[in-house]
């Protein structure tokens, strides 16, 4: 992946202005063939005769019918049924009367522990936000939140992911369902309870009427924290890095209306795509397709004049969306979409009339393999 990106600086004459370009790393475990260059990378992600190949995908085949496929692994006629059934938690009329209330309501609440307290971590604000968020839109509502956030935090964690000797590989595993059986026992199952008795308007809902045994709805949750509560927090936090380390750039994002603040973090994003890798296989194949999305969203081809530059009034190709392909595309593409943009635009907006605010510290920046993804941690936010 650096090569890609140092080949780019060389063609424009300009250093790239993605912060996580360094930690990037598109080396699967397994063999995988690389797809690069957004025309490329777009036809594979629209083709229906592939299936998702990551996010722990294999894991999902080896259990078979000992539960179902959350809608992640689904394709074909079955993912397009769940994909409708779930498009009413999504839509712009549910972003904007449901969830944009509670997002709003959030970022107030870390708004004002920031101003009491002096102090905060970026990220650890974003990831309130993001659960907090999700789990509304989810279901998990009926336990300790905080706890629920100190358990996905660890769930998610690649510390010991990124190491390959088999006493580590053992511990991961263990960790990992010993994790899992704490989600599961301490806020799915309580949730689960609480939803039999009274249905509402949510996912866990929707997928008790559907008939998902409690396996399958622990394994559904645990897919929607991967890609609605980890991957959130990425972006917020990254966002708020460059918005913060850019006076020009916070200036114009606190000058614009809404609709040219959700600009502005599309194109951060485009330049800075949480998920760096997308996978997808064919029947029959052993080897996937590796598809490398920050290739894809550094296209001159679509992303028009020094697309490693980020810039907020960039001119793209004709139906190339502002954040390219950070949120992919075909039948996956993500349904979150616009619940991550409003927390983002939400959560800056407010962050950044904090008078006196400044980065104390910029954030660790790391790799997680799961997601195929950077991380970002420790960012310290100070008030002078």
């Amino acid at each position: 992946m650096d090569a890609i990106v140092s080949q780019v600086e060389r063609q424009n004459g300009q250093k790239t202005q993605s912060k996580s370009a360094g930690a990037a790393r598109s080396g699967p475990v397994r063999e995988a063939l690389p797809v690069r260059g957004y025309e490329a990378v777009r036809r594979v992600l629209r083709d229906p005769g592939l299936r998702q190949a990551g996010f722990k995908a294999d894991l999902v085949e080896r259990a078979g019918r000992a539960v179902r496929p959350p809608i992640l692994f689904l394709s074909g006629e079955a993912h397009r049924r769940q994909r409708a059934a779930t498009a009413r938690f999504f839509t712009p009329r549910a972003v904007k009367e449901r969830h944009r209330p509670v997002i709003e309501a959030c970022c107030d609440r870390l708004i004002g522990e920031l101003q009491r307290n002096g102090h905060a971590q970026l990220d650890t604000m974003a990831l309130d936000l993001a659960v907090t968020v999700a789990a509304g839109i989810v279901g998990l509502t009926d336990s300790d939140k905080r706890g629920m956030i100190r358990r996905l935090d660890a769930f998610f964690s690649p510390a010991l992911a990124t190491r390959h000797d088999l006493i580590s590989g053992v511990i991961a595993t263990v960790l990992g369902q010993l994790r899992m059986f704490h989600f599961h026992v301490r806020d799915v199952r309580p949730a689960i309870a609480a939803r039999r008795r009274q249905p509402r308007e949510d996912v866990i809902s929707h997928l008790l009427s559907e008939g998902y045994s409690d396996r399958d709805i622990l394994v559904e949750c645990f897919t929607y924290g991967a890609a609605g509560m980890v991957t959130t927090r990425e972006f917020v936090t990254m966002a708020g890095w460059h918005l913060l380390e850019n006076a020009e750039l916070r200036g114009r994002f606190l000058a614009t209306n809404r609709v040219g603040r959700v600009a502005m973090l599309e194109e951060i994003l485009r330049l800075e795509p949480v998920v760096g890798t997308l996978y997808r296989r064919s029947a029959g194949e052993e080897a996937p397709l590796a598809l490398d999305i920050r290739s894809a969203n550094i296209d001159s081809e679509a992303m028009g004049v020094d697309p490693q530059r980020l810039d907020p009034g960039r001119l793209r190709s004709e139906r190339v969306g502002g954040a390219g392909l950070a949120f992919g595309d075909g039948e996956h593409r993500c349904p979150g979409a616009g619940v991550a943009l409003n927390e983002a635009e939400a959560f800056l907006d407010r962050l950044l009339r904090v008078p006196g605010l400044r980065l104390a510290r910029a954030p660790d920046l790391g790799w997680n393999p799961l997601v195929t993804g950077y991380e970002l941690r420790d960012c310290r936010l100070e008030i002078v």
